[in-house]
């Protein structure tokens, strides 16, 4: 009983942190919508769709953008203000979508 117990613990601690990671990422997508639109697909030809694009591929780019090695003065703004886990976040958000 007591192995059942610890078992169902952990499970509600994993279902707990995704649930809370999801919220986070969604959160910190506001910041992407008016560019890269609501669902991460854009409407304006010169932003790129983030929306089913590969996770590890957004976070190099927004690493790049972080670091200054990709040079656009709105992206490397926006991503000053990010944790690594918020870039996580964000790249498993849009790849989901």
């Amino acid at each position: 009983m007591r192995n059942l117990s610890m078992m169902f613990l952990s499970l509600t601690m994993v279902v707990a942190t995704q649930v809370a990671f999801a919220a986070d990422a969604k959160g910190l997508s506001g910041r992407c919508i008016s560019c890269h639109g609501a669902e991460g697909i854009s409407s304006n030809p010169m932003y790129p769709n983030l929306a089913g694009q590969k996770a590890a591929y957004l976070l190099k780019q927004m690493r790049d953008f972080q670091k200054g090695e990709r040079k656009d003065p709105v992206m490397n703004a926006i991503l000053q203000g990010l944790s690594e886990q918020d870039m996580d976040a964000l790249a498993e958000f849009y790849s989901k979508k």
